[in-house]
């Protein structure tokens, strides 16, 4: 009996999942990665440490055209599913309070270096800067083919749209695109003076100056506007809202344990207590240096101004800023400082059950190049490795 033919488009997280699943059906795979090594994105996730998965998995953690397509996926290939396999390769996780997970040694490259050794073991060919430019020409050769060519995400580590080129050669709908776990550009001329000064605090996303989302967690401004886990947080519900031509701002709440009477009690009460402070002193033990500039700038109150000078009014304008300080967003950091991207392969042609497309016979899609994008947490992994996984059953049937 003739063995079966893989071509897999991508050597990122859900190509190589899938290639070790196929091989280990004794299928005959190669792993087309266009660029000089495979695992890219997998080697920078999580700064290095990635964040594999997520212990705590719901369909509500993802984002799509069809919300119920992840469904499937997650019930076949959850958490438990995946820590056997990693398990079974030597990769042993750490599971964080939160429920997400890390490889036990803490360092991304065990996470790509276990996945390649697996699959050369298992006698998959990995070709390594071959661009595939040709999809129906694989098809041809190929008894199966599986797109994992990822999204527009982090073009710097090979990320671009060809998978969606693909799609459309075979009459595929691509739902548009986004990035997302994006940093800000920010409409603002003190901003970029904050650059390189972390806090931590409540952000608040407006669309259309309605409150929308909110979400605690650190805040870095940048010389462009500002980044952090927060930002990257609220980022999929801007970077849609900025594609819909919306007016979005952000509201930063930089001591989120005071509420605006208490805060305006205390800085009322220390300009009492030390006339001879200055207003720039009286904030300096609640907010960093370069940030409290940049406060009493928005409100145009010179810092030198004496304590002596902050009547009550003056301390409620304070306080009134440092828990509601708005900046309009401009744009997104774009693709290239993404992490990954939202809109993609519309899934409504896509079996959920198999990962196979609904237009052509034995073309697989799997990962970020499909209409799916999971919350900051390892969530995206957790697709990746979902999707993988089905295809990989369905082809070795």
């Amino acid at each position: 009996m003739k063995t079966k033919k893989v071509a897999i488009i991508g050597g990122g997280a859900s190509g190589l999942l899938c290639a070790i699943f196929c091989a280990r059906k004794s299928l005959e795979v190669d792993v087309f990665e266009q660029n000089s090594k495979c695992a890219k994105k997998i080697l920078v996730s999580g700064n290095g440490r990635c964040n594999i998965t997520n212990r705590n998995l719901t369909p509500n953690d993802f984002f799509s055209d069809n919300p119920s397509f992840v469904v499937e996926a997650l019930d076949s290939f959850g958490f438990d599913e995946f820590s056997k396999f990693a398990s079974s390769i030597g990769l042993l996780l750490d599971v964080k309070d939160d429920g997400r997970a890390y490889p036990l040694s803490n360092e991304s490259k065990s996470v790509a270096s276990l996945l390649l050794s697996h699959a050369t073991n298992l006698g998959v060919k990995i070709h390594t800067d071959a661009k595939i430019t040709d999809i129906k020409e694989l098809l041809n050769k190929y008894d199966s083919v599986v797109v994992a060519s990822g999204s527009e995400a982090a073009e710097h580590l090979g990320g671009n749209g060809d998978g969606y080129e693909f799609a459309k050669e075979f009459g595929h709908n691509i739902v548009p695109t986004y990035p997302s776990l994006v940093q800000f550009h920010l409409d603002s001329s003190i901003a970029h003076k904050m650059s390189g000064v972390k806090t931590v605090g409540d952000v608040t996303l407006l669309i259309n100056n309605k409150k929308d989302i909110s979400t605690n967690g650190d805040v870095l401004f940048t010389n462009y506007g500002v980044s952090g886990f927060a930002i990257l947080d609220i980022s999929q519900r801007a970077s849609v809202a900025l594609m819909e031509y919306a007016k979005v701002d952000i509201s930063i709440n930089l001591l989120p344990s005071f509420n605006a009477q208490k805060l305006s009690t205390h800085i009322s009460n220390l300009a009492k207590a030390i006339p001879d402070f200055s207003a720039l002193d009286v904030l300096a033990g609640l907010v960093p240096l370069k940030i409290a500039q940049g406060l009493l700038k928005s409100i145009e109150i010179p810092q030198e101004t004496s304590a002596k000078d902050i009547h009550t009014k003056l301390s409620k304008k304070i306080a009134n800023q440092m828990l509601n300080w708005r900046f309009e967003v401009t744009e997104t950091h774009g693709f290239r400082h993404a992490e990954v991207s939202g809109g993609g392969v519309d899934t409504l042609e896509i079996n959920p059950k198999t990962m196979e497309s609904l237009k052509q016979k034995n073309l697989y899609f799997c990962g970020e190049v499909l209409d799916v994008l999971g919350k900051r947490g390892g969530y995206n992994f957790a697709f990746a490795w979902a999707s993988a996984f089905l295809c990989a059953k369905d082809i070795s049937k």
